[in-house]
């Protein structure tokens, strides 16, 4: 009898091994779908908006150099470029429902990319070729190795996927793991902060890693609210979690904080100096709070991790040449430059500018920084020209305008 329902048991147990050997590259196959779609979103969102905030420079600019008293609310390229500016914002959002996390943060280096080609075209005024090639050729090679890393994140990136719902990201919530990254978290947040605010350590790193870590927070919880619409746009509803609603909270406040910290380092620092550090600073830690809060990379072979990093240092080290060689915007003079005067003496006093150099303020005649300065930079005063013309005793006016002819 044991001989005879041997085969029937072995017949039986083929059907059920069948199935499991054909699941996982349907699976993979799905799941490299996903990739895909989240990474290609992810790229048209940022190119949109680099699109978009070159427009509105172009807006700002334009209506600088003429005389249209009209506000750039009032132009149709601003509103444009607010319109794909949105667009691009809701493209980057709902990439976040396809990739993991750590795929879809390193490809803002598109957005870096496409701003230095579209500034160079766009905005910039025109060089000769050799002046052109000389002063840009550090952007074309940052570009290049900016798009080589961009290619292997896509490539080697994690390739985990999980359904954002309540369930699931409540227990990634209360995991230890994010538990104890969340605490050394809030301790460098705090310690950063104190000295910031306390010790007015204004350095660039400082205030950019504070950016970092709020900005960690932001994609952690931009995930879970994308996904779960996603989810719930799917047929199973998630919008009725309380996590749900926290996430967003948390959001909200995270990406306004975030924007405050930029927006005073860009009052302190050069707009090249923030896009590669913040870009860097901020990338490295939203990877790791995503292969800490969403588990990206468990699973993943050694080869792929270590690619994975290589394409990380490319897309650093081609963001950070790209902005290291763009051209300051220095903006026209407010003020009419004494040196220009005909007849008039220079200005100076011991070679410091009563009215120096315009960089960051409109005021006229605004010193920059002044605490520090001491007293012999005190503001000269106009010198007093007094010539003799005719006879000895007509009285002169304590100043005169000089006229320069042909016969002078």
């Amino acid at each position: 009898m044991e001989g005879g329902n041997s085969p029937n048991l072995q017949l039986q147990q083929l059907p059920l091994a069948t199935p499991a050997v054909s699941v996982q590259p349907h699976t993979d196959s799905f799941s490299y779908k996903e990739n895909l779609i989240g990474a290609l979103l992810a790229i048209f969102g940022h190119l949109v908006i680099s699109i978009a905030l070159n427009l509105q420079k172009y807006s700002h600019i334009r209506l600088a150099g003429s005389k249209d008293p009209r506000a750039y609310f009032k132009t149709k390229t601003w509103w444009c470029g607010l319109f794909l500016l949105v667009l691009g914002e809701l493209g980057v959002f709902s990439s976040y429902a396809f990739a993991p996390l750590s795929l879809i943060v390193p490809l803002s280096a598109v957005s870096v990319i496409a701003s230095a080609i579209i500034g160079i075209i766009f905005i910039k005024e025109k060089w000769k070729p050799k002046e052109f090639l000389r002063r840009y050729v550090l952007s074309f090679v940052g570009c290049g190795l900016a798009i080589v890393g961009t290619y292997l994140l896509i490539t080697f990136g994690p390739n985990s996927h999980e359904k954002m719902t309540g369930e699931n990201i409540t227990r990634h919530l209360v995991s230890w793991p994010f538990l104890l990254y969340m605490l050394v978290e809030i301790i460098i947040f705090c310690l950063l902060l104190y000295f910031y605010k306390e010790k007015n350590a204004n350095y660039i790193v400082v205030i950019l890693l504070l950016v970092a870590l709020l900005g960690s927070m932001t994609v952690v919880t931009v995930k879970a609210v994308a996904g779960m619409i996603v989810v719930s746009m799917q047929g199973n509803l998630q919008l009725d979690y309380p996590i749900f609603y926290i996430m967003l909270v948390c959001m909200i406040a995270t990406a306004i904080f975030q924007a405050t910290f930029l927006a005073q380092a860009s009052q302190l620092y050069d707009s090249s100096q923030i896009a590669s550090i913040g870009y860097i600073l901020s990338t490295t830690v939203a990877i790791t709070a995503g292969a800490t809060f969403y588990l990206d990379f468990t699973g993943e072979d050694v080869l792929h991790i270590c690619m994975f990093a290589l394409g990380c240092l490319i897309a650093f080290l081609g963001v950070f040449l790209i902005t290291r060689n763009r051209k300051k915007s220095v903006p026209f003079e407010p003020y009419i430059s004494m040196d220009a005067m005909p007849g008039m003496q220079n200005m100076h006093d011991k070679g410091i500018a009563v009215q120096p150099d315009l960089k960051a303020s409109f005021s006229y005649g605004a010193l920059e920084n002044n605490d520090n300065m001491p007293e012999i930079y005190t503001p000269a005063t106009l010198p007093i020209v007094q010539e003799q013309h005719g006879s000895k005793g007509v009285s002169v006016p304590p100043y005169r305008v000089l006229e320069h002819s042909k016969k002078e």
